[in-house]
Order: C-alpha cells, then structure tokens, then sequence
C-alpha cells in the first residue's frame, strides 16, 4: 500500500451539520459509553458525505467527539483507502478497477478517457468537478470492466459510455448505474440460463405446502 497523507492545503475549521451530528449521535449509541471509539469509522464516514473528504480539522473534531487521540483517528482515516484525504470532484468520484480481471476487459481504455477529460489520476480536475482514481478489485468481476462513480456502480462499461457518463456528470445529470449492456445483476449476458423458471425462488412452490396434525409438512401431489 502506497504511503497515504493529509493534502498540505487544509481548511481553517470545521463544523459537523446537524445532520451529521445527530446521525453521528445515533452511532456513538449503539455502543456502550466505554467503547464509544468504536463509532469512529462510520462518523468518519459521516463527515465525508458532508465535506466530500476528511481534513485535519474534521480528524480532531472526530477525536474530540468520541474521546479519542488525533493520532489514532489519523490512523484509522489513513489506513482505509475509502476515506478521502484530498478534496475530490464535486460531480463526480470515478473510482476505475484495475485489478486483473477488469484490466483483460477494457479497465485501460477507461482510464485513458479519464485522463484525456480529467486530467491526471488522484488530482482534482481544473474546475474542480471530477477526480478520477484507480482502484483495487471492487467485488464485481463478472460485469469487468466496473467503475464506482460517487456510492454506485457502472458496470460492462466501454471507452464510448464511460465518456457519455462522465459528459452526464458535467452536464448536470445523473447517469443510470448498473450494467451498460443490460444485464440484471450478474446473470450472463443474454440472460439468466439457470433458475429460468420463477417458481424456483419466487416462494409459490412454498405455498403447495401444506401441513397435516402433528406431522411434517407434505408437499401436495403436483397435477399429473
């Protein structure tokens, strides 16, 4: 893992919102009052919905919330790579995988329309839009290649509608998520080719179910 460190230019202060304050409230109560450091990494993910990245000052407000040591809130916002220590794209965080298997489908060529109307991986575009990163395996290999932007997933994605999606984002507008070749969920493409028939998973071959006294559920005899 590459060394991680806070961005040299950093905000004077900072103030949870109300918002954040009181879902932070809510964490720190699902932990007895001795352990209430264990909700340092959802607050920590808190403050970075409501900045888009966490600061120095936000790392010692978390400190000073839960009774911890700015060195081990630094610790934690350093070790996971899911915290943001620069200021990122106000549009759009275009987090693209590179691990082996989006890279033998196409990930490369995806990071080629990121630089080439972005700019430079891990730096913040010159308006200020869109920071595009490269990432590890994000747990969606069979629809490779697969790029995060903000919380969701593009999935099956190609050259062409990575640059539609990112020309989307400057535009205003908010991309579908999900496969760009249109297949629900991980089935193949083309569509499912096991589980075909719906009585399988949709719980009506549970309803031919039925139970005499005092004994095991029997299945009805199915029609001849």
């Amino acid at each position: 893992m590459s060394v991680r460190r806070l961005a040299k230019e950093q905000p004077a202060s900072f103030e949870f919102s109300k918002e954040t304050m009181d879902k932070a409230q809510w964490w720190i109560k699902k932990y007895p009052e001795s352990r209430r450091q264990s909700a340092v990494i959802p607050i920590l993910w808190l403050v970075q919905k409501q900045e888009g990245w966490v600061s120095e000052p936000s790392l010692r407000a978390v400190g000073e919330l839960l009774g911890m040591a700015y060195i081990r809130v630094l610790e934690v916002a350093t070790f996971y790579t899911m915290f943001q220590l620069t200021p990122v794209g106000t549009a759009a965080l275009i987090q693209v995988c590179g691990t082996t298997q989006c890279m033998l489908r196409g990930s490369n060529d995806l990071m080629r329309v990121c630089r080439e109307k972005i700019g430079p991986k891990d730096e913040l575009s010159a308006d200020g839009r869109f920071t595009w990163q490269e990432i590890e395996c994000i747990g969606a290999c069979s629809n490779a290649p697969v790029a995060q932007i903000n919380d969701l997933y593009y999935e099956d994605l190609t050259p062409e509608n990575m640059a539609q999606i990112i020309d989307d984002f400057a535009a205003g507008k908010t991309p579908k998520p999900g496969s760009y070749v249109g297949r629900h969920t991980s089935e193949p493409q083309g569509g499912a080719r096991t589980l075909t028939d719906p009585a399988l998973y949709d719980g009506s071959a549970a309803k031919k179910i039925k139970k005499l006294p005092n004994s095991e559920p029997v299945a009805e005899k199915a029609p001849v």
